[in-house]
């Protein structure tokens, strides 16, 4: 079973608006009428088993141009996001770190992370300034200066690379945060790292989606509501004691005590 946590900076406003959605791959419908409306602040998480639909609606999300929409609507802070390919919803604050992430042989990391600090809402005033708020962002995470000289992702262990996403979501400052699977194979010290790094861009105009298979990550980044999707569509809808139920008595048991799905 996997869980998506969704963070969002609480408030009024939606953030996040999904109606409706319909989308596959290779002619296969995954997604079957997924809603979710989710305001600035609140923490959701999606629930259910693997391969049925919880990472798909992250790369939907994102743009993956594999993945095609046949009904529905995907509204981000105000804009039609379906009408944008992913470099667009990136440049509008999107941000996704990558359960896999590929290697960028002779790309240095300081490089990589100065350029994409360029490139945000709010960026440095310089090389200097960027340095100095990179260093405080390393101490965050305990990484090794000499890790900025590496290339990216290349030669890196399963956490530096997590780490690595980390430290680029500080450095981008998103307005909304996919996190698919990041704390896959980390250790509880690691996850603890991984965990501060998100919660330091808690604040105003901050979002996050997080997939993750482990329910520690939300005895550390704690939810409002909790949904559980299967089969593509949103079945069930609930607090935190949901996902206290479906770890004592598995997805099966929660199955046969169903209740109409909440998709709002």
């Amino acid at each position: 079973m996997t869980i998506i946590v969704i963070y969002i900076k609480r408030g009024h406003m939606n953030t996040l608006v999904i109606e409706n959605l319909h989308a596959g791959i290779e002619g296969k419908e995954i997604l079957k009428g997924v809603s979710l409306n989710l305001g600035e602040g609140e923490v959701v998480a999606l629930m259910g088993p693997n391969g049925n639909g919880k990472s798909t609606l992250g790369n939907v999300l994102m743009g993956d141009p594999r993945y095609e929409i046949s009904e529905g609507t995907i509204v981000f802070d105000g804009k039609d996001l379906l009408s944008l390919p992913a470099y667009e919803r990136a440049r509008l604050g999107l941000f996704m770190a990558f359960q896999y992430p590929v290697e960028l042989p002779g790309i240095r990391v300081s490089q990589f992370l100065f350029r994409i600090a360029e490139l945000r809402r709010n960026p440095p005033s310089g090389y200097a300034a960027f340095y100095r708020e990179l260093k405080e962002y390393l101490e965050i995470l305990h990484m090794d200066s000499a890790f900025l000289d590496r290339s990216v992702n290349e030669g890196f262990s399963g956490g530096e690379k997590k780490r690595l996403e980390i430290l680029q979501l500080l450095v981008i400052q998103p307005r909304c945060a996919i996190f698919d699977e990041v704390d896959s194979g980390l250790d509880v010290d690691a996850l603890r790292l991984v965990a501060q790094g998100i919660n330091r861009l808690r604040g105003s105009h901050f979002s996050a989606l997080i997939i993750t298979h482990y329910r520690r990550l939300l005895d550390l980044v704690p939810v409002d509501r909790v949904y559980i999707m299967e089969q593509g569509r949103i079945t069930r809808s609930g607090d935190f004691s949901l996902v206290e139920a479906l770890e004592r008595e598995g997805f099966g048991a929660l199955k046969e005590q169903e209740t109409p799905a909440l998709q709002a």
